[in-house]
């Protein structure tokens, strides 16, 4: 018997008309069923979005599924959304290529579809993980062959819930000058640091800013040419900003790593499966405080082949259970004082992650005291402190933010967070490759559903006044009345 061949690359030509015909067949998207809204003249989008990273994207998709506009918003160049082809530096994904992403259920909207429409299935096969900058093309093609609507280079300023008259006002700046949108809902779909930004330790403040950076920052390597570096974290950034560094031509790299060893387990994928990603947000309040928190502390260990890109360089070396008790300027290089002794770089890059800081990001100015977080209303076990959880918002089923103070910013809950900080309250669903389609399809059902409840009246006038006949009368003949019986 021949054995069967692997089946050739047939081109994103035939993948694209096979998507068509996958969303003819489901009769998607569906067809608007909204009114249209007006302020003062000036229209009143359903739902805008803001980022279209694939967040962002995976929510229009499913909210224009369900037949509602959701246009996205971002501040980068076409192309160069989210952080794939900017600030991110690892070789390949950390994710299984065998995940589904964004693909919303639909088959030829995986990744794996797009790569075989291309290389093949021997080529599949032989693939380890995904590269990073070919997920950043895929996701490239999904916005094009979905259509979505993608306005690039508008940045954000401002987000005011206009509560008098149901809509939520975004005021960006784009290269056209300023401009004004209205919205019945906005979606934040901003990321990782989506509620904040990323966190240095007050120390650094010892050292002037151009001789450190965060592992998040956008920076040409190359400037560490022949430098001594330090790069303070464990994590996945910390390997990769490492890795760039020597591959860059740094003459020594240190990895300062406070742990005596680097965490070994992933336990958030342990805990993955259909139940947690649909069952999280059903759970009590204190089991979702001490999954999170576990996970948390117990930290999500770098990449293999991250770790063995650095450590492949003679030059690199890690240094456990070192921490830094000091830093000091002193005739133009770093003086880092540690437990281990003191430590001369001419470069420092903080791989320190991500806080929720309402106050670094002014756009959100007119949103943040009134936005309720765990902390305002969840008392947490003794032991179990986690100050990432406890400013975490407290979002609703549809991941609309609440109010602090009831009453006091009225309209607050038309915001919804589909970002990293959403995971306390909703589960890892809105920030991660394994589970954002289920993430997606639940804030755009939740919005829809939201949406439909506000129009009640004009939906149930239209009911009412509805008139396409199914049956016209001629499909019958009226029998004639039975005889009647003489009366005895």
């Amino acid at each position: 018997m021949t054995p069967p061949t692997a089946a050739p690359p047939h081109g994103l030509e035939q993948l694209e008309a096979r998507v068509a015909q996958d969303l003819a067949w489901l009769d998607l998207p569906a067809k608007n069923w909204l009114p249209d809204t007006e302020v003062n003249g000036q229209p009143v989008l359903p739902v805008a979005i803001i980022g279209a990273g694939m967040g962002g994207l995976a929510t229009s998709a499913a909210l224009q599924f369900l037949g509602v506009r959701a246009p996205i918003f971002d501040r980068a160049p076409a192309g160069l959304e989210g952080p794939w082809a900017t600030t991110a530096r690892m070789e390949t994904l950390r994710s299984p290529k065998s995940l589904t992403g964004p693909a919303l259920g639909k088959p030829s909207l995986t990744f794996r579809a797009w790569f075989e429409s291309q290389f093949g299935t021997d080529a599949w096969e032989q693939l380890d993980k995904i590269p990073r900058l070919q997920w950043m093309d895929y996701l490239r093609w999904y916005r094009k062959v979905l259509a979505l609507e993608v306005h690039n280079q508008h940045t954000l300023l401002s987000v005011l819930p206009r509560g008098a008259d149901g809509v939520v006002q975004l005021d960006l700046e784009t290269p056209d000058g300023p401009r004004r949108v209205l919205a019945r809902h906005v979606v934040l779909a901003t990321g990782r640091d989506g509620l904040g930004g990323a966190w240095v330790p007050p120390i650094a403040d010892n050292l002037p800013r151009r001789a450190w950076a965060h592992s998040s920052d956008e920076m040409d390597y190359g400037m560490l040419k022949g430098k001594r570096v330090g790069v303070v974290g464990a994590g996945a950034s910390a390997m990769d900003s490492a890795a760039t560094a020597l591959e860059s031509g740094a003459a020594s790299v240190d990895l300062l790593i406070r742990r005596s060893d680097i965490p070994r387990v992933n336990k958030g994928k342990g805990a993955g499966s259909p139940g947690l990603t649909h069952g999280h947000l059903n759970l009590p309040d204190a089991w979702k405080w001490k999954i999170r928190h576990y996970i948390n502390v117990q930290q999500v260990p770098p990449p293999r082949g991250s770790t063995l890109r650095v450590s492949r360089h003679e030059n690199a070396r890690f240094n456990l259970g070192t921490q830094i008790l000091d830093l000091q300027w002193t005739n133009d290089e770093i003086r880092a004082v540690t437990n281990k002794g003191v430590f001369r770089f001419d470069f420092l890059i903080f791989s320190t992650g991500f806080r929720i800081d309402w106050s670094q990001r002014p756009e959100f100015a007119k949103l943040a005291p009134h936005v309720r977080a765990w902390k305002d209303r969840f008392t947490h076990p003794a032991g179990e402190e986690d100050q990432e959880l406890a400013d975490s918002p407290d979002l609703g089923p549809a991941f609309e933010l609440m109010e602090k103070v009831p009453g006091a910013c009225p309209g607050l809950s038309r915001v919804h967070v589909f970002a990293y900080p959403a995971a306390l309250s909703q589960g890892t669903i809105s920030g991660d490759i394994p589970a954002v389609s289920v993430g997606a399809q639940r804030i755009a059902q939740g919005i829809a559903g939201t949406l439909y409840a506000e129009d009640i009246e004009w939906h149930y006038d239209n009911l009412q006044t509805f008139e396409e006949p199914e049956v016209f009368g001629d499909e019958w003949t009226p029998a004639e009345p039975p005889p009647q019986e003489a009366a005895t």
